[in-house]
C-alpha cells in the first residue's frame, strides 16, 4: 500500500476518534449541569450557579436584618390641637423630617394621632432610644413592638440639640440591638436602615456610608451626622443603622429632599454620640455639657489670609461673652484656636465637640493664634448658663452715611429705637447697617441689613466718626476685615472695594 494511502488513513481514524471523545465529553457536562437549549425549561432541582461571594453576601443581609428588626419599634403619638402635625418646626424647604410622614394638613380642633417615627430597643427592660421631633410636644405616646404589642411610653428625657430622646415601656426579656463603634466608619461601607416608612412597619433597605462627620446642615445644634444612600422617607425617624455585624451605629434622622420621599441622601446621628447622650439622659434626664463662652466661626481662606495664616484651619473667635470661662483665662475676639487640650482643632464643628465633652471643673490647655503668634492659655470650664445676653437700650443723634470704600453699604448710629428693635445689649458699640444694594461689594460678601459693625481691620468702631476714620486709613487694595454683630452672634466679614 502506498505510504500516501496508509497516512490518509490514520488521520481519518484520529479525527473520528476525537469526534467521539468530544460527543462523551459533552453528554458527561449536560448531565452534570443540566445544560439546556435556549428556551427549555430547567426543573427546580436544578443547581443554581452564583458567584460565592454574592451567595455570602446575600446571606449576610438576611442574617442581619432577622437579628435587628426585631428590636426596632413603631412610635405613634398624639399631640395637642395648637401642634396639629401641619408644621415644619424650625425646618423648612428640602430638609424635612421624618415623622412628618403622612404630610396632611389638620384642622386645628382634630387630635388624631399626628406623629410617626420609630425607635431602637436598647435595653431589654424596655428602654428605647429614638429622635426628639418624633415625641415632642406629645400628649401621649404609644409603642408598637414586632410582635404587635402595644405599650405607653414615657419620657425618661430629652435633647433637643442633638434631636435625641429616651423612652422607657412597662416591659421586659425584649430583643436589644448591641452597640457599634460609629468612630471606625468608613465611606463605602455597608449599612442597613431599618424603621417604619410611611407607616409600613418592620422595613429594611441597603446602601453604603456616603459620607461621616457632616455638620452644617441646620438639624441640631451639635451635629456630626453619617449620611447614606439606603432608602430611607417619613418614618424612619427614629430608626436604627446598623453594619453588616448587626450592630447599631446610628439613629436615622433626616433626609434632604424636595419631593417629600427619598432622594438619595439620608443622616444618621452616630451612636458614639447616642450613647453617650443616652447615658446622661438616664442617668439625670438631662445632658449636661462644658461651656468655653466664646462664639466661633469657620476660617476661610479669605480670613485666613487677612490674618495671616497659612492654611484655613482652626475655629475664629469672634465674641468673648462676659464672665464666661473664656473671658477669664484671657481670649480676646480675632484669635483663632488650633488646639484644645492637646487635640488639633480643624473647624469650628470639631471644636464645638470637645468642647461639649468636657467637664465643668476641667482645665484644659488651648492653643491659639493671636497676631500671627501662637499664645497658650488654660481655662477652666464650667456649664453653660440659660440666659448669655442681657437686651438693653442707649442713645444717640448721629445721622446715616455711606462710605465709597465698602460700595453699596448705607450705615446709621445705634439709636435707641435701633436697639430695641435689634435686641441688642447695653454695652455694645459701633454702626448698624442700614442697606445694602445688591451685586454690591458689601453685598457680595455676605453683609445684611441689621448687621452691627463692631470692628473694622481689628480697630474697634464705636460710632460713625470711627468708622468713617477707620475706613479712610484702610489700604485700597486689599480686602476690608470687618467683625459684625447678627442676631445673638458676631462674626467676621472680608470685604473686597
Amino acid at each position: 500500500m502506498p505510504k500516501e494511502s496508509r497516512s490518509g488513513k490514520r488521520r481519518v481514524v484520529f479525527s473520528a476518534f476525537l469526534l467521539l471523545a468530544g460527543v462523551l465529553a459533552g453528554l458527561m457536562l449536560s448531565s452534570k449541569f443540566r445544560i439546556v437549549p435556549s428556551g427549555e425549561a430547567v426543573g427546580n432541582d436544578a443547581p443554581q450557579i452564583k458567584p460565592n461571594g454574592i451567595i455570602k453576601s446575600e446571606q449576610a443581609f438576611v442574617s442581619v436584618s432577622e437579628l435587628v428588626t426585631p428590636a426596632v419599634v413603631n412610635i405613634s403619638t398624639t399631640r395637642r390641637p395648637e401642634d396639629n402635625g401641619s408644621s415644619d418646626g424650625p425646618l423648612k424647604g428640602p430638609l424635612k423630617r421624618f415623622f412628618e410622614d403622612n404630610f396632611k394638613r389638620r384642622k386645628p380642633h382634630e387630635r388624631k394621632g399626628d406623629g410617626s417615627g420609630s425607635g431602637v430597643i436598647i435595653e431589654s427592660d424596655g428602654l428605647i432610644v429614638t429622635n426628639n421631633h418624633v415625641i415632642e410636644d406629645a400628649d401621649e405616646i404609644k409603642v408598637l413592638l414586632s410582635d404587635k404589642r402595644e405599650f405607653i411610653g414615657t419620657v425618661v428625657g430629652t435633647d433637643p440639640k442633638t434631636d435625641l430622646a429616651v423612652l422607657r415601656i412597662n416591659a421586659t426579656g425584649l430583643p436589644t440591638i448591641p452597640w457599634g463603634d460609629s468612630s471606625t466608619l468608613r465611606v463605602g461601607e455597608y449599612i442597613l436602615a431599618v424603621g417604619n416608612p410611611f407607616g409600613l412597619t418592620q422595613t429594611v433597605t441597603m446602601g453604603i456610608i456616603s459620607a461621616v462627620g457632616r455638620a452644617n446642615i441646620g438639624l441640631a445644634d451639635y451635629e456630626d451626622f453619617i449620611q447614606t444612600d439606603a432608602a430611607i422617607n417619613p418614618g424612619n425617624s427614629g430608626g436604627a443603622m446598623v453594619n453588616i455585624q448587626g450592630e447599631l451605629v446610628g439613629i436615622n434622622t433626616a433626609i434632604f429632599t424636595r419631593s417629600g420621599g427619598y432622594m438619595g441622601i439620608g443622616f444618621a446621628v452616630p451612636s458614639d454620640m447616642v450613647r453617650s447622650i443616652v447615658g446622661n439622659l438616664v442617668k439625670s434626664g438631662k445632658v449636661v455639657r462644658g461651656w468655653l463662652g466664646v462664639a466661633i466661626q469657620e476660617v476661610t481662606p479669605q480670613i485666613a489670609k487677612s490674618f495671616g495664616l497659612k492654611e484655613a484651619k482652626g475655629a475664629l473667635v469672634s465674641e468673648v461673652m462676659l464672665k464666661s470661662p473664656a473671658e477669664k483665662a484671657g481670649f480676646q475676639t480675632g484669635d483663632i484656636i488650633l488646639s484644645f487640650d492637646g487635640q488639633p482643632v480643624e473647624d469650628t464643628n470639631e471644636l464645638r465637640h470637645i468642647v461639649a465633652k468636657a467637664l465643668a471643673g476641667d482645665h484644659i490647655q488651648v492653643e491659639v493664634m493671636r497676631d500671627q503668634q501662637k499664645v497658650d492659655l488654660k481655662v477652666i470650664i464650667e456649664v453653660q448658663p440659660q440666659n448669655l445676653f442681657s437686651k438693653r437700650n442707649r442713645s444717640t443723634d448721629q445721622k446715616p452715611k455711606k462710605n465709597t470704600l465698602l460700595g453699596g453699604l448705607t450705615v446709621s448710629p445705634l439709636t435707641e429705637a435701633l436697639m430695641e428693635e435689634l435686641e441688642l445689649e447695653s454695652s455694645l458699640m459701633g454702626v448698624v447697617v442700614m442697606s445694602v444694594e445688591p451685586g454690591s461689594p458689601a453685598g457680595e460678601s455676605g453683609i445684611r441689613r441689621g448687621d452691627v459693625i463692631l470692628e473694622i481691620n481689628r480697630e474697634p468702631i464705636e460710632n460713625l466718626d470711627a468708622y468713617e476714620s477707620a475706613l479712610e486709613n484702610a489700604d485700597r487694595n486689599e480686602p476690608v476685615l470687618l467683625l459684625v454683630r447678627r442676631g445673638d452672634r458676631t462674626l467676621f466679614l472680608t470685604v473686597t472695594p
